[in-house]
């Protein structure tokens, strides 16, 4: 199949419209029409339903588009690498993390990575799902468990636990609990068990749940869980990293806490080279190991 107009279907397929994806090619909206209709009778399938409001790829069309994406994020990792210097770190890094930790913990570290790299540009996307890296979706991911592909590198950074914090206002008012039991006498805060979230934080506000807590607030992440903490709202179940940022809050119920959640890094193997990477690789075992020595520091570990 001709190249250029695999590269202008895809763009049609994409924007849905012809006037859209002439405007992002440079194209008159006739010589992008011609393009499809060329590519239509080479391949002797119809690819797009056409309709007032746009255009609909037919079941033909969604399998080329595959196919098509697929080879644009192939050739993106291949241009990546190629623009990679060997003495420079500079260019788009795209990065993927839970909502809870990119928002708590990455995102306020961010401006050393920054000052050190002024050129590098992260585009950091937080979401619950875990993004296919090696279709690259994202180019690096901090995940709250070992990646199942094979074709990753990845490192484990370090340990997270779900532990029980409340504002010390909050304990002034109500009491500090010192047990589960006490937890009848106070509002939890919490994400829903239905939430995307770690299992191990799951089960443990299953087993807080069945201790009838006197009132509850559910949020569906941990930045909503912090708000409610720092405003005196209740007792929260946080991730124990949050405590290095907020040293304020109180750590209650300290035998009440969940499993251990490894936190690993990972990214795929055609950029072991990538000078971006490892840049931000580097940076983030460098903040991990000034987390662990504060904690050390505060007795926490």
């Amino acid at each position: 199949m001709d190249w250029d107009k695999l590269r202008i279907f895809h763009a049609v397929a994409d924007a849905g419209s012809l006037t859209h994806a002439g405007d992002k090619l440079n194209l008159s909206q006739s010589a992008v029409s011609r393009q499809i209709r060329a590519l239509e009778e080479s391949l002797n399938s119809t690819l797009f339903h056409r309709h007032a409001r746009g255009l609909i790829l037919t079941e033909q069309g969604e399998l080329l588009f595959d196919a098509t994406s697929a080879m644009t994020k192939r050739l993106d990792a291949a241009a990546a690498r190629i623009r990679d210097s060997e003495e420079e770190v500079f260019g788009e890094l795209r990065v993927t993390t839970t909502f809870g930790f990119g928002t708590l913990w990455l995102a306020p570290r961010l401006p050393k990575l920054y000052e050190k790299y002024p050129d590098l540009k992260v585009d950091l996307m937080l979401e619950e799902r875990v993004l296919d890296l090696p279709m690259r979706e994202a180019d690096v991911a901090i995940r709250m468990k070992e990646p199942s592909q094979a074709d990753l590198i990845r490192k484990r950074l370090m340990t997270v636990r779900m532990q029980l914090y409340a504002s010390r206002e909050y304990l002034n008012e109500h009491g500090t609990p010192t047990g589960i039991v006490d937890i009848v006498k106070h509002r939890l805060i919490c994400q829903n068990t239905s939430a995307a979230q770690v299992g191990a934080g799951a089960t443990l506000v299953q087993t807080l749940m069945a201790h009838n807590p006197q009132s509850l607030l559910t949020v569906n992440n941990y930045f909503g869980v912090l708000q409610g903490v720092l405003h005196n709202l209740g007792i929260g179940v946080l991730p124990d990293y949050v405590t290095q940022d907020f040293p304020d809050l109180v750590h209650v119920m300290t035998e009440t806490e969940s499993a251990d959640v490894p936190v690993f890094l990972a990214y795929p193997e055609e950029l072991r080279h990538s000078q971006r990477v490892a840049a931000f690789k580097d940076f983030v075992q460098d903040e991990i190991i000034a987390h662990r020595k504060q904690l050390r520091q505060q007795g926490k570990i």
